[in-house]
C-alpha cells in the first residue's frame, strides 16, 4: 500500500511537472511578444438640416445624439483611441458644390480629452447637406493604417444629398484596400431608403446596423460598439494578394490568411508548396456585399499545374446576402504533381463562382469584384489505416467457416447426449 501511495504521488507530480512547463514556456512567449497596436474608432455624425427634426421622444434629433456622445465621451477609458468627424457641420448656402464638401474632423484620433470634445460637440448646429460618401473617406484617412483594427460609427438621419460618390460604393472601395475598416451605421429616421443605403454600406465592411428610435437605443448602441471595437484581441491583418486567371504565374503562398477580390463568374489561381509527407488544408470565404441572383454558388479545388482535379470542396447560397465559406483537405497522389524541389510539390488553388448580379444592381459586377479570404494550412500528414487486403479477407472467411464447423459439431454432439440421457431417465 504504502508503494501504490508513493507511485501515485510521483505520477501526479510527474504530471504537475508537464502541465506547468508549457504554461512557463507560454508565459514567457506572451511576455516577450510585442505590444498590440490599440484598436482606432472615429465616430461620424451627421449634422444635415434633417437633424432638426424633433421627433425622438419630442427631442431634436441632434440634441438626443449630442446627448449619446457626451455619454460615450465620459465612459470612454484613457486608453481608448477615438476620433470624432462631423458632416454637414458648416455651410448653410444652397451652393451644392460648396455644401457636399463639408465635412471637417472635429476631434483627431487618439487619447481623448473629454473636455475639448464635449465642448466641440455642444456647438454643433444642423445645418447643409450630406455628404456621408465623403464623410466615410475622410474617417478612413483620419484612422490610418497599420495592423490594429479600425471602426468608424456612422449616426446619421438620411441618405447621401451628394452622390457621386456613391456611399455604398465608397465603402466597398475602402473594403477592396484591405485596410481592416469596419463601418457600423446607426439610423435614426424609419426611412426605408436610408435603410438600404445604411445596411450596404455596413455589409459591404463586415459591420452592422441599427435603427435607434429613442435616446437610449442611441447611446446603448453607440457605447456598445466603442466597447466591442476596443475589447476585441488585436490580430495580425490578412495579407493581401492578387490571384491569376492561370496556375501558371500565380503567387505562392505559404501558411496564412490572405485577401482578394473576385468579379462574377471568375476564377483566381494560387500556388502551395507542400512536401509528399504533408498535406493541405484551405478554406475561402466570400462576403457576399451586394444583391446577387438567386442560386449561386462557390466552389475551391485543388488542382496540378496541369489542370487535373484532385479534390474539390462547394458550397451555394439562394439570394441572402451573407457569407460563403467551403474547404477541402489534400495529402495523396504527389508522385502525380510537379516538382518544385527536392522532396516538394506544387498544388494550384482555384476559387471559382457563379455569381450574377440581383435586381436593381446593374453594376454589381463592376470592380472592386467580391471580397474573399483564404486560409491555408500545411500540415503533416495524418495516413488513413490500410485496408484489408484480398489475402487477408479469404482468411477471414476461412476462419470463420472453420469457427462455424467446430461450433455445429459441439451442439450436434451436446444435443445428442442430452438426449440419450433424458431417455435412460
Amino acid at each position: 500500500m504504502i508503494h501504490r501511495r508513493v507511485s501515485i504521488v510521483a505520477v501526479l507530480g510527474l504530471l504537475g511537472a508537464v502541465a506547468v512547463a508549457p504554461s512557463a514556456a507560454l508565459a514567457d512567449e506572451t511576455e516577450n511578444a510585442p505590444p498590440a497596436e490599440p484598436a482606432k474608432v472615429e465616430l461620424v455624425l451627421d449634422v444635415s438640416g434633417s437633424m432638426k427634426a424633433a421627433d425622438i421622444d419630442g427631442k431634436t434629433r441632434i440634441s438626443v445624439a449630442k446627448d449619446a456622445f457626451n455619454t460615450v465621451v465620459d465612459a470612454v477609458p484613457e486608453t481608448t483611441q477615438l476620433g470624432i468627424r462631423v458632416l454637414g457641420a458648416t455651410y448653410g448656402g444652397d451652393d451644392k458644390a460648396v455644401g457636399c464638401k463639408d465635412s471637417q474632423q472635429l476631434v483627431p484620433v487618439g487619447t481623448v480629452n473629454k473636455v475639448a470634445a464635449k465642448n466641440a460637440i455642444a456647438s454643433l448646429q444642423p445645418t447643409g447637406f450630406t455628404p456621408v460618401g465623403l464623410a466615410l473617406r475622410g474617417a478612413a484617412d483620419d484612422l490610418g493604417t497599420g495592423g490594429s483594427s479600425r471602426h468608424v460609427i456612422l449616426i446619421t438621419d438620411g441618405e447621401d444629398t451628394c452622390a457621386p460618390p456613391d456611399p455604398c460604393e465608397v465603402a466597398r472601395e475602402l473594403a477592396a484596400k484591405g485596410t481592416n475598416l469596419v463601418i457600423d451605421t446607426l439610423g435614426l429616421a424609419p426611412d426605408e431608403k436610408v435603410r438600404q443605403q445604411l445596411v450596404c454600406i455596413a455589409t459591404a465592411t463586415g459591420g452592422t446596423y441599427t435603427a435607434a428610435q429613442t435616446p437610449t437605443e442611441l447611446t446603448d448602441r453607440i457605447t456598445q460598439l466603442v466597447e466591442r471595437a476596443t475589447d476585441v484581441p488585436v490580430a495580425a491583418p490578412p495579407v493581401s494578394v492578387t490571384g491569376t486567371d492561370v496556375c501558371e504565374g500565380a503567387p505562392t503562398l505559404t501558411a496564412g490568411i490572405y485577401t482578394d477580390r473576385e468579379k462574377f463568374e471568375e476564377h483566381r489561381f494560387y500556388r502551395v508548396v507542400v512536401a509528399e509527407d504533408q498535406e493541405l488544408r484551405a478554406s475561402v470565404s466570400v462576403a457576399l456585399d451586394r444583391p446577387l441572383q438567386r442560386d449561386y454558388g462557390v466552389l475551391l479545388r485543388a488542382v496540378s499545374t496541369d489542370g487535373r482535379e484532385l479534390v474539390r470542396g462547394t458550397d451555394a447560397g439562394s439570394g441572402r446576402t451573407d457569407v460563403l465559406s467551403t474547404g477541402l483537405r489534400y495529402s495523396g497522389a504527389y508522385s502525380d504533381l510537379d516538382q518544385e524541389s527536392e522532396g516538394d510539390r506544387v498544388v494550384c488553388l482555384a476559387v471559382s463562382n457563379s455569381f450574377a448580379a440581383g435586381a436593381g444592381a446593374a453594376n454589381a459586377a463592376a470592380t472592386p469584384g467580391m471580397p474573399i479570404e483564404l486560409s491555408i494550412d500545411v500540415v503533416d500528414a495524418s495516413p488513413a489505416p490500410d485496408a484489408p487486403g484480398l489475402g487477408r479477407g479469404f482468411l477471414l472467411l476461412l476462419v470463420l467457416a472453420v469457427s462455424g464447423l467446430i461450433a455445429g459439431l459441439l451442439a450436434g454432439w451436446l444435443t445428442r447426449w442430452w438426449v440419450a440421457t433424458w431417455r435412460e431417465n
